[in-house]
């Protein structure tokens, strides 16, 4: 009981927290989210330690990703040109220089897990400023919440049915082999609580089209429950059961925005390709 208090107690601030800065202000926003890149980068290359033969600077990357995140927020928000880039590009560079002189036993598994946590981590959150940027003067502010709290919504509510759904009949599995307790039933109980929740959305926000929002919804859970697997399948490879302790009874970073991590990235797709074009 004890535990499912902290739990609870947990999700309410984390859930306050997170939409109050993405709806509030978009510095809150900026400021939150580059927090949450840094840690995620740091737990991944924390992870990396189960690895063999495997030592990342964890301080250097974690810096590393939040500042994509910053040049990717003023940049998308056309505050900067493309110059804000140029320090990253050469960090990148120098990862990549470094280990001739760290003189570690494996510098191919350093220089793979390091730039794979820019890409899995920071360049994914980094993604949300594209998402969030509405098109403008160069110069002015364009952020919107919009898209980025449906995303959250529903990979929230696709959690919810998911279990809710897949404790009372789940019976088929959805991938026995890395994640046992999934199963096909939850996962079609979590997509219609989300396509559901896009017609609440479509409602508030006729100018975009039912059909739209339905299509982004379910590339959210399409793409969430991947990248729930993914990083399940990543934990066993390490076999560790979760990511960190950074958030009382929910784990770690990693563990929170797993789902939202795939989501991201083809979410922004589907923006571009059908409600933006």
């Amino acid at each position: 009981m004890k535990n499912l208090i902290i739990r609870a107690l947990t999700g309410i601030i984390f859930v306050v927290v997170l939409v109050s800065a993405i709806c509030i202000h978009p510095v809150l926003f900026l400021i939150l989210f580059t927090l949450i890149t840094g840690l995620t980068v740091w737990e991944f290359c924390g992870l990396i330690q189960h690895y063999e033969n495997a030592t990342l600077q964890r301080a250097i990357n974690a810096i590393g990703g939040m500042y994509l995140f910053i040049s990717t927020f003023v940049y998308a928000n056309g505050l900067v040109d493309g110059k804000i880039f140029l320090p990253y590009l050469l960090f990148v560079i120098l990862t990549m220089i470094a280990e001739l002189y760290y003189k570690a036993s494996n510098p191919i598994n350093n220089w793979a897990f390091s730039l794979f946590s820019q890409i899995y981590c920071a360049g994914t959150f980094s993604m949300l400023n594209f998402i969030g940027a509405v098109p403008g003067t160069p110069g002015i502010m364009s952020y919107s919440p919009l898209f980025i709290m449906a995303l959250f919504v529903f990979v929230w509510l696709d959690d919810t049915g998911a279990y809710l759904v897949g404790s009372m009949i789940g019976k088929r599995k959805l991938f026995e082999r890395i994640s046992p307790k999934k199963s096909w039933e939850g996962f079609f109980g979590g997509l219609i609580f989300v396509l559901a929740s896009s017609q609440v959305f479509a409602w508030y926000v006729p100018e975009i089209s039912r059909i739209n929002w339905l299509g982004l919804s379910t590339t959210v859970v399409l793409f969430g429950t991947w990248g729930d697997l993914i990083e399940s399948l990543f934990k066993r490879t390490l076999k560790v059961k979760d990511s960190g302790n950074v958030l009382p009874g929910h784990g770690g970073m990693l563990d929170r925005f797993d789902s939202v991590m795939l989501a991201v990235p083809a979410s922004y797709i589907y923006i571009e390709l059908f409600i933006r074009n």
